[in-house]
């Protein structure tokens, strides 16, 4: 049986991690390398090349937000599938105590079926000894 992973996120803690990620490093003491490449260019802005840039930043920017949904939704999914495996070990209990139980209940009623057999085997025997005896003493007087 694979083993079990539950893991509790919540779209704050997928999407807050990247955000504060990108907070702290630019928070933190940088030189002007670094900041290029976290903010972008602080010089004058050329208008066909800034029009590119916002372009794929916005692209990005999707695929960040895609990918985060995908994530949540992948996180949900293995929640769903833990329920699911509970719940089937569940059934796959209730299955096994109730194999267990109609064959006890068979046993039971097989063995109900030779009482009720014997019984009438026994009330027969004795039915015919009576007539046997009557007979008997009939023909002896």
């Amino acid at each position: 049986m694979p083993p079990k992973f539950k893991r509790h996120l919540n779209d704050d803690d997928v999407t807050g991690s990247v955000k504060s990620e990108r907070r702290n490093l630019l928070e933190d003491d940088s030189d002007e390398e670094e900041d290029f490449f976290l903010r972008g260019p602080s010089g004058p802005r050329f208008g066909p090349r800034n029009d590119k840039i916002k372009h794929v930043q916005n692209q990005v920017d999707e695929v960040i937000d895609v990918m985060q949904e995908n994530i949540t939704k992948v996180i949900e999914r293995g929640e769903r599938l833990d329920e699911l495996q509970d719940k089937s070990e569940s059934l796959s209990d209730n299955a096994t105590a109730f194999s267990n139980r109609s064959k006890q209940l068979r046993r039971q009623m097989w063995w109900r079926g030779c009482k009720i057999k014997a019984i009438m085997a026994l009330v027969a025997l004795i039915l015919l000894l009576v007539i046997i005896i009557l007979i008997v003493v009939k023909y002896r007087t």
